[in-house]
């Protein structure tokens, strides 16, 4: 199991869907929900260590 899997069933015994956005049943959407680990710039980092460029900006605040 990924750092990203376990967080994500921890975050579904506390938070509704586990998701803390307007996609409140994520399992409609497939997959598991990145949960970001640090930010630098348009370059954010998972909590598996995959990094991204979030070419939109509106990853949220870090």
């Amino acid at each position: 199991m990924t750092q990203s899997e376990e967080l994500f069933a921890r975050a579904q015994r506390v938070i509704p869907g586990g998701v803390n956005s307007p996609v409140r049943a994520f399992r409609a959407v497939g997959g598991t929900p990145l949960f970001i680990r640090k930010a630098e710039g348009a370059r954010i980092w998972d909590a598996d260590g995959n990094p991204y460029i979030d070419y939109v900006g509106s990853w949220g605040p870090m």
